[in-house]
């Protein structure tokens, strides 16, 4: 990017060599720095205007620089610009040079000539003589002859000249938008930056904060290493099995949990109990599952509970009346139809044929009556033998497996009975002599308009089925509807077109037509029969959930009543019967069966069963994670089916260290287990630009080192920047910084205090908390640029041991736990002043480049570690702190020397700061 002298804007126009270019690079330079994310920029910092970008974008090397990757479609845009131009002044020289008379000659002549053209010739010779006469006469003239030709000319270059117009202005728009994207606004971006200078970074002008604000929404989840590697493990363990998933609490557990399971086929997700019962927590599961099925299934689970009965019986009577009611509207309008259209043609056939049909019909009742009566009265001994064969065969056949095939082979009879009655009615066509003798008079009269007519319902069918997969999904008549309707609404109107053919109408009014069709809708009626079936069949498995449900939340009593004796006196004996809740080897036996029947369900359909049971962790200790899993143990285990637990990281360590010296309850629950460990730098800084797109390095860097890599914390810490410019106004990376990480520091420096404040003190050791108080009253004003006395105070509580000033005496008091607390509140003020001594100050950028020059331990991912490590240890993380401040250069100790005492609280006001209450 040029630092040239910049010029004005009026000047812009001598880099180029039309006036209309430097307006559209103009145009191109005001969108740019209108971009929210630009103007976002500006005025944050006293040298970075809006005025001092745009007239740097307008100096000679930056505009050559902005234009040079856009030659093309400058070029083009200039071209037609030019054409434009040329053709612009053309018809300005033919409006000069013409006379208005000679328009409304040529005008008045064109609207006689149309007037004669649509009146009797007498009037049209009249209309006509005038005009031509007044045409001969100015031709003649030479003056009025070029005023005509340039009239001429004029008329037929104007929409030439407004299309090339038009033409033009979309190459401008290309060549604008081309500028935006790849000209104006990578230079604008440099000037910006350039404006605000080489620390930019340091400044808060994130895009937005709203992936930050839905913490749980999974647009904005980032696929990490711990969800790579359950997704191996879940493929490799294809016939089912127990995984846990172990990590610190806000690692991403229940994220990662929630991800597979809305990857898999069936997936429930329940929560464990803080505190539990196996029974109670199976019972819960059961529901659930059931529950999850049905909805799974696109059924709605019962809500009796819920519900009256009145309620519940409408409920499911209501479909049931409307579609009856859909169903006997339709239905008798359209047999209505039917009956009226074939009743003449079957009772004619049956006035013919019934005759007949009742003889044979008599005749064969007759002779079986008489066969019967014989067996009865014992004249027919085999005919007799013979029906107790067929009665004992019969009985035999009550549990023959082969039902089925028969099933399926009388529909398969039905389907080709139907076919054939409708292939007959077809073929019966060419047979009749009525009909040949009727098409072989009309074909030889079929004229243009005939094909036409038979050729719209041909397109139509055409276009119908050009497109179509053959595919039976669903309705194929409404698919085509909805497909293709214009198909549709050709093939519909050639159909009513062809029957103004005089043709059509002779062939449909053949006497045999509705016989045929009588006997094509018996076909149809056959082929329906045989594919019938219920219109959505309720499956095994939703009827089997339904009656769980109702079983496990019910309790069902029955009762029935009998009453004996005379008239005169009645006994009545009443007898009642109430089921008993399952107990729990029952209901993990039930449980674990529709399970499986669920899961094979699934498998055939190549998809996976998964159970996440989340929050293990919340029990309290691993000894109570350890138990619960031995308690639920008995439904672990069912084939196809994936058990995904949560579980914190003892009971994870639990699992690797097996057999180290003995076997627990996990070697024999788990078949695997996947580590959550804290974000790295790298995937810290993928969680926030997906979240919080826009946010610079430092604060990506800062929030990681304040969370130590949890995805919660990280999520947290981002808001809190967010909070801390709204309430401030602050964009510096200095103020910031020193807001946050002293607030984070009063909080826990006022929960260690609060943890202090329930041992045994006496008047010697009561000065540690006196201490506090008064580092907490340093640190309740919150202002980020700090004070000497604040910087004593933090040094005071970060690099002296609270309790070495007391005396052997008195320090000897001090017990064990507590002098615990106090070395890792030391570690965690150390760890905060190190955040401040590298966040808190300006000319970030130097300072960390030469500290990553000087060493591993000059990294910004090693203070997210440092964060990790005062977990584990207070002695371990001031060993990394140590390190870390050595590689940035900070002071090893206090910078005020040896100090007993705090100082004493600051009583005014920062005056760079107002007063901002934590």
């Amino acid at each position: 990017m040029s630092r040239r002298r910049p010029r004005p804007a009026w000047q812009v126009a001598d880099f180029f060599a039309l006036e209309r270019e430097a307006e559209v690079y103009l145009a191109a330079v005001d969108a740019c720095l209108a971009v929210p994310a630009v103007a976002r920029r500006l005025g944050v910092r006293p040298q970075a205007t809006a005025e001092n970008a745009r007239a740097a974008l307008l100096a000679e090397a930056n505009v050559e620089q902005a234009v040079a990757p856009c030659r093309a479609t400058q070029e083009r845009f200039r071209a037609l610009l030019e054409r434009s131009e040329r053709q612009r002044r053309r018809l300005d020289y033919l409006r000069d040079r013409t006379h208005p008379l000679t328009v409304v000659l040529c005008a008045v002549t064109v609207l006689a000539l149309g007037v004669g053209v649509f009146s009797s010739w007498p009037t049209a010779l009249a209309a006509a003589a005038a005009p031509s006469l007044t045409a001969v006469v100015i031709w003649r003239h030479q003056v009025w002859r070029m005023h005509v030709l340039l009239n001429l000319r004029e008329w037929t270059l104007r929409p030439r000249a407004s299309l090339l117009d038009r033409r033009t202005a979309w190459a401008a728009a290309a060549w604008s938008r081309d500028l935006q994207e790849h000209g104006v606004r990578p230079l604008t971006e440099l000037v910006v930056e350039a404006l605000l200078g080489e620390d930019h970074d340091s400044l808060l002008l994130a895009d937005n904060f709203h992936g930050l604000r839905s913490p749980r929404n999974p647009r904005y989840v980032v696929e990490s290493l711990a969800a790579r590697s359950l997704r191996r493990k879940i493929a490799q363990l294809e016939s089912g099995g127990t995984i846990a998933v172990s990590g610190s609490r806000g690692a991403g557990k229940s994220t990662l949990l929630e991800t597979c399971a809305g990857e898999a086929g069936f997936a429930v997700v329940v929560q464990a109990p803080a505190t539990y019962s196996p029974y109670d927590f199976l019972l819960s599961l059961y529901v659930r599952t059931c529950e999850s099925y049905l909805v799974h299934q696109g059924h709605v689970p019962p809500a009796f509970l819920r519900l009256s009965p009145f309620r519940r019986v409408a409920r499911r009577l209501l479909p049931a009346l409307r579609k009856g009611f859909t169903l006997l509207a339709f239905g008798l309008a359209a047999g209505s139809l039917v009956v009226l259209g074939l009743a003449a043609s079957v009772r004619s056939l049956t006035t013919r044929q019934w005759p007949i049909v009742r003889a044979w019909t008599e005749d064969l009742r007759r002779r079986a009556v008489d066969v019967v009566v014989d067996i009865w009265e014992g004249e027919r001994i085999g005919a007799a033998v013979l029906v107790v064969v067929v009665g004992v065969l019969l009985w035999s056949l009550r549990g023959w497996k082969q039902w089925r095939a028969v099933r399926t082979y009388a529909r398969i009879t039905l389907v080709v009975a139907g076919l054939g009655l409708i292939v007959a009615v077809f073929f019966s066509l060419p047979a009749d002599d009525d009909l040949r003798t009727l098409a072989g008079r009309a074909v030889g009269k079929v004229g243009v308009r005939d094909l036409f007519l038979l050729a719209v319902p041909l397109v139509g069918l055409v276009n119908l089925l050009s497109e179509q997969s053959w595919e039976i999904r669903g309705r194929l008549l409404l698919s085509l509807r909805r497909r293709r309707p214009a198909g549709w609404a050709l093939f519909v109107t050639g159909l009513a077109l062809l029957f103004t053919m005089p043709l059509t109408r002779a062939l449909a009014a053949d006497p045999e037509n509705p016989l045929r069709l009588t006997v094509a809708l018996l076909g149809l009626l056959l082929i329906k029969t045989a594919t019938w079936s219920p219109a959505n069949p309720i499956p095994p498995l939703v009827t089997t959930c339904r009656d769980e449900l109702f079983r496990l939340q019910t309790v069902q009593t029955a009762s029935s009543a009998v009453t004996a004796g005379p008239p005169q006196l009645l006994a009545t004996q009443t007898t009642s019967l109430s089921t008993v809740p399952p107990n729990f080897p029952e209901l993990v036996s039930d449980f674990r069966m529709l399970l499986q029947e669920i899961a094979v369900e699934q498998h055939r359909q190549e998809r996976r069963v998964v159970i996440a049971i989340d929050e293990v962790d919340r029990l309290g200790s691993d000894t109570a994670a350890l138990a619960f899993l031995g308690e639920i143990k008995a439904i672990l285990g069912v084939p196809h089916v994936h058990y995904l637990i949560s579980v914190a990281e003892d009971v994870g360590a639990s699992f690797v260290r097996r057999g180290l010296p003995h076997r627990g309850v996990t070697d024999s629950s788990l078949d695997d287990i996947v580590h959550v460990l804290p974000c790295t730098l790298e995937e810290s800084e993928e969680i926030l630009e997906r979240r919080a797109s826009g946010l610079s390095e430092p604060y990506k860097a800062l929030t990681h080192a304040l969370s130590g890599g949890v995805p919660r914390d990280l999520i947290r810490y981002g808001l809190r920047l967010d909070e801390i410019e709204t309430k401030t106004r602050f964009v510096e990376l200095n103020d910031i910084a020193g807001q946050l990480i002293l607030e984070e520091l009063s909080d826990t420096l006022a929960g260690f205090r609060t943890l202090l404040g329930k041992q045994r003190w006496t008047a010697r050791t009561g000065t540690i908390l006196v201490a506090f108080r008064n580092v907490m009253d340093h640190l309740r004003p919150a202002c980020p640029c700090g004070s000497t006395e604040l910087r004593w105070a933090l040094e005071h509580v970060a690099f002296h041991d609270l309790g070495g000033h007391l005396g052997e005496e008195a320090a000897a008091e001090v017990s064990d736990e507590a002098r615990e607390l106090l070395d890792e509140a030391s570690a965690y003020a150390l760890f905060s002043l190190t955040l401040l001594d590298i966040f808190g100050r300006g000319d970030f950028a130097r300072r960390r480049d030469e500290a990553a020059a000087r060493g591993p331990a000059g990294a910004l991912d090693l203070l997210g570690r440092a964060r990790q490590e005062l977990e584990v240890s207070p002695y371990s993380a001031r060993h990394l702190m140590g390190s870390i401040r050595s590689a940035w250069q900070l002071p090893e100790g206090p910078t005020a020397g040896p100090r007993v005492t705090v100082p004493m609280p600051r009583d005014a006001d920062c005056p760079r700061h107002p007063r901002v209450s934590v």
